[in-house]
């Protein structure tokens, strides 16, 4: 790829913060932006590529969105459908008016695992339990089943991974798979995702980056200590930069959703923050600009990950930004908007 002063200008910012991790902007089949840097595994001074697959955490929410929605168009269930009326699993402090559109657009109103308005490790989450056993979606059911709620349903946004635990229950008993084994089979492959998966930190194919941490001395450990063993509905999946830039391309083609579902994805259903003109969809990050929609964006943060990527629907550009840090890929992501 030829060097520019937009390249550079990309470059001198992963310098600068030490990134580790791979960038990819694309506009329709033109590469714009392509970087690698740093190590997918230090301790073997294995060097991130092109192909390297990298953890994203919430980043992969609107996988099980699209999933939820495919369901939908074959008529399995509604947006509308209650929570107690798909799921024959007992909550007994959960408001019954739950619906599947409250699960996606986190109104809910439900306690969440891990909630970010009061916790700040996440790490802390497996004292008790310990993440080497959080293998599937009901693993995760103990943390938060028989709580009670934390605010009236509708009441207003809060981000909520345990709601797309639910969300990723429902498609395994719609149907009659396991949710990984769907997502694979009716969006991966069907996007041309071939090296993307829902892999376990135990059992890690081969090109995977390791996710770091930073530790107080300087030094840095692997975070397989730090996230569940494997990722499901709410976060966790692994996918490479150029897998998630086909993920764009199919999804805006309508390759995965016919194209009105597609639209009901990505409605700005509900104002998510006070300082942006910023709304969410069905698993999707929306920034408007007055009446008019801006950008298409996911993220997603853990110990040892960050990751960014969005789709700008007046360009058609595609930006991805993964790396396997806790730190950098915002910085990034911010630079390639800015230029």
């Amino acid at each position: 790829m030829k060097m520019n002063k937009y390249n550079e200008k990309v470059i001198t910012v992963m310098n600068e913060i030490d990134f580790s991790g791979n960038v990819l902007v694309k506009r329709n089949n033109d590469l714009l932006q392509q970087h690698s840097n740093g190590f997918a595994n230090r301790t073997h001074e294995i060097l991130i590529n092109e192909q390297t697959r990298f953890g994203i955490a919430s980043g992969c929410k609107i996988f099980t969105a699209v999933a939820i929605c495919q369901l939908v168009e074959k008529g399995q269930l509604s947006f509308e459908s209650k929570l107690p009326e798909i799921l024959g699993i007992p909550f007994p402090r959960f408001d019954p008016a739950i619906t599947i559109h409250h699960l996606l657009t986190h109104t809910a109103g439900i306690p969440d695992y891990f909630d970010e308005e009061v916790m700040e490790d996440f790490a802390e989450l497996w004292v008790e339990k310990p993440m080497y056993l959080m293998r599937n979606g009901r693993d995760f059911l103990p943390l938060f089943q028989h709580e009670r709620m934390k605010m009236a349903v509708g009441e207003r946004f809060h981000y909520n991974n345990a709601g797309y635990i639910l969300l990723g229950l429902v498609v395994e008993q719609l149907s009659g798979m396991g949710f990984d084994e769907y997502v694979t089979e009716n969006i991966f492959k069907r996007a041309g995702m071939e090296q993307s998966g829902y892999f376990e930190l135990d059992a890690l194919p081969s090109n995977t980056a390791l996710g770091y941490i930073k530790k107080d001395d300087g030094s840095w450990k692997s975070n397989i200590y730090s996230v569940p063993v494997k990722g499901g509905a709410d976060g966790g999946a692994f996918v490479t930069a150029e897998d998630m830039q086909r993920f764009w391309h199919a999804l805006m083609t309508f390759e995965l959703l016919g194209e009105a579902m597609t639209q009901r994805l990505l409605t700005p259903y509900i104002h998510t923050d006070d300082d942006y003109d910023r709304f969410y969809g069905y698993g999707v990050w929306i920034d408007k600009t007055g009446d008019c929609i801006s950008k298409y964006h996911v993220m997603g943060y853990d110990p040892g990950v960050s990751f960014h990527s969005a789709y700008y629907p007046e360009t058609g550009l595609i930006s991805v930004v993964c790396s396997n840090k806790s730190e950098g890929a915002f910085d990034v992501f911010k630079e390639i908007e800015n230029i």
